[in-house]
């Protein structure tokens, strides 16, 4: 595929909560009269179903269709090409880059140095560097959700044996993990956890098949931070809990809640700083917290009215106090442990 083509109706059909675009393009910063759409590019290392880029992906569609983007994109790009694939959209004069650089991250700052014109908007395990104004980072910091989808987990175990299946031991994925097991204590202080890491971000069978040994080895509830591990718990006949997309309408009797991430307050931030010509090197991954409205619960579908009512209850109140800045849920990027 080369980078300038367009998602075809087949393949949007694919996507998750594909049906958020239109409803978050109402949200979008006001273009000026007679402004053009500002050129971007979206680069990606998966394809555009994977469910951290999806969230990146739709909200890009949803501000191209309230016209304030005039947006392209390329996926599936290997670690080693992404550089010249920035450089060619460079080139081909685009004005915001979106993406992901957590494999690539030294190679792509060098490009991002090349091109002081154009404003780069990547998903990064490390901080803006000064020295690249050009550069801000973001990542899905969506542990106000996690916290809360693990209070429902906790109430919803019987047995507080907890499968957690991740992609890799980063900060970001740290972090969604300790507040769901932090959510999941306050419903069961006794429960367990078993944590692996599978050692890729898109590898559906890898992830499937370790969620099955977890539930050999006594899990009854599994939390489904990669693609797969909700299969497993469906085979089984188990609970599960996704992680930034709702799959609650794919798993009807397994996906119980899902904790979900809206990139829109992060992109549209962006939009509005390109278009003042204030773009500048920050972190904007605080973008992602519940009190900017980068990350929700999400509707508990078929499990409406089975999650326990103290529960659902002290769901509301941490939810209500997280938003009103209240209640902060703890950071912790260390990696999470078996115990």
């Amino acid at each position: 595929m080369t980078p300038f083509n367009k998602l075809g109706v087949s393949r949007r059909g694919l996507l998750l909560g594909g049906s958020a675009a239109l409803a978050g393009a109402s949200l979008a910063p006001r273009m000026p009269f007679a402004a053009e759409p500002i050129k971007t590019a979206g680069l990606y290392t998966v394809p555009v179903e994977q469910q951290w880029v999806s969230r990146i992906h739709i909200a890009a569609e949803a501000a191209e269709a309230a016209g304030q983007l005039d947006y392209s994109f390329t996926e599936n790009i290997a670690n080693t090409d992404y550089p010249r694939v920035m450089r060619e959209y460079a080139e081909s004069g685009v004005k915001l880059m979106i993406g992901e650089i957590f494999g690539v991250e030294q190679e792509a700052r060098e490009v991002v140095a090349e091109y002081p014109d154009v404003s780069f908007l990547m998903g990064s395990s490390f901080l803006h560097d000064p020295e690249l104004p050009n550069l801000a980072v973001f990542d899905n910091y969506i542990q106000d959700a996690s916290y809360l989808s693990g209070i429902i987990a906790g109430a919803m175990s019987e047995t507080g044996n907890i499968g957690m299946v991740g992609g890799f031991p980063i900060p970001e994925v740290n972090r969604l993990m300790h507040a769901f097991m932090a959510g999941v204590r306050e419903m069961k202080p006794e429960a367990t956890f078993q944590v692996s890491f599978i050692g890729s971000w898109f590898d559906p069978p890898k992830a499937k098949e370790t969620a099955f040994a977890m539930i050999d080895n006594g899990a009854d509830l599994l939390y489904a931070e990669r693609f797969g591990v909700s299969d497993a718990a469906q085979e089984r006949g188990i609970l599960a809990i996704g992680n930034v997309i709702d799959t609650q309408p794919d798993y009807p009797d397994t996906v119980v809640a899902s904790a979900l991430w809206h990139f829109e307050p992060t992109l549209h931030v962006a939009i509005q700083k390109v278009m003042e010509g204030e773009f500048e090197a920050d972190n904007y991954g605080i973008y992602s917290f519940m009190k900017y409205g980068g990350c929700s619960l999400a509707p508990l579908g078929t499990f409406e009215g089975k999650v326990p009512q103290d529960a659902m209850d002290l769901v509301n109140q941490r939810r209500e106090a997280i938003k009103a800045g209240e209640y902060t849920v703890e950071i912790n990027d260390e990696e999470p442990k078996s115990s």
